[in-house]
């Protein structure tokens, strides 16, 4: 009778060797996919937003409508509204009310928390802070606009910094971006020429966002 062959055990590291060039060998997606259903995206593509955790989720452009005009569920749909609030109203002393140790801050309702909380960049990323619920009662009675934020995803911008007053109402996902920004340029003490470079076509970009979508109102 012809011995019946026993399976040999491959030892450990020989089948990681496979398994890594087994990986290697699959066909790689090329360019961005979408996180939900994996089709291709442009570079200028949706956001979804999980209130949950905060994490931004990369979308193509039918997924995010799925998402659109839901207060509830797992994500909510990033606007891409920018609009660059010429007539806010807000003295020093309201700024300083609102305990930001910076000249540069976003504001937005969390839903999960069931406040508004703010978030100002800073060499290591967003710094989250709680703010005084009677100062922004009191800006949001001077600024309506405040009032119609959509919770999660849309935020005040304030850049106030080096004798600025640009007050933007934006998608988090831009928050996020100059946040971003600040943190991988940042070099040194004072932040370097680099970081202050990207800190100002940040904003130059911001506005001309803004008045195209004014145009095209």
């Amino acid at each position: 009778m012809t011995a019946i062959p026993q399976p040999t055990e491959v030892p450990s590291t020989t089948r990681s060797a496979i398994d890594a060039l087994r990986r290697f060998a699959r066909p790689r997606l090329a360019g961005e996919r979408c996180e939900l259903c994996a089709a291709p995206i442009s570079p200028a593509h949706q956001h979804l937003l999980e209130p949950a955790n905060r994490k931004l989720v990369c979308s193509c452009d039918a997924c995010a409508i799925l998402f659109s005009n839901t207060a509830s569920g797992k994500y909510r749909r990033v606007p891409r509204r920018i609009e660059l609030l010429d007539h806010f109203q807000m003295t020093d002393l309201q700024w300083e009310a609102l305990g930001i140790p910076i000249s540069l801050a976003f504001f937005f309702y969390s839903s999960p928390n069931e406040q508004v909380l703010s978030v100002y960049p800073s060499p290591a990323g967003g710094t989250e802070s709680l703010i005084p619920p009677d100062a922004w009662h009191l800006l949001a009675a001077e600024n309506p606009v405040l009032e119609v934020l959509e919770p999660d995803v849309e935020a005040l911008l304030i850049n106030r910094m080096n004798g600025a007053r640009d007050y933007h109402r934006v998608p988090i996902d831009e928050c996020y971006r100059l946040v971003g920004l600040i943190k991988t340029h940042w070099r040194g003490l004072s932040g370097g020429p680099e970081v202050w470079k990207q800190f100002t076509l940040f904003f130059q970009e911001l506005k001309a966002k803004s008045a195209g979508a004014s145009r095209h109102a």
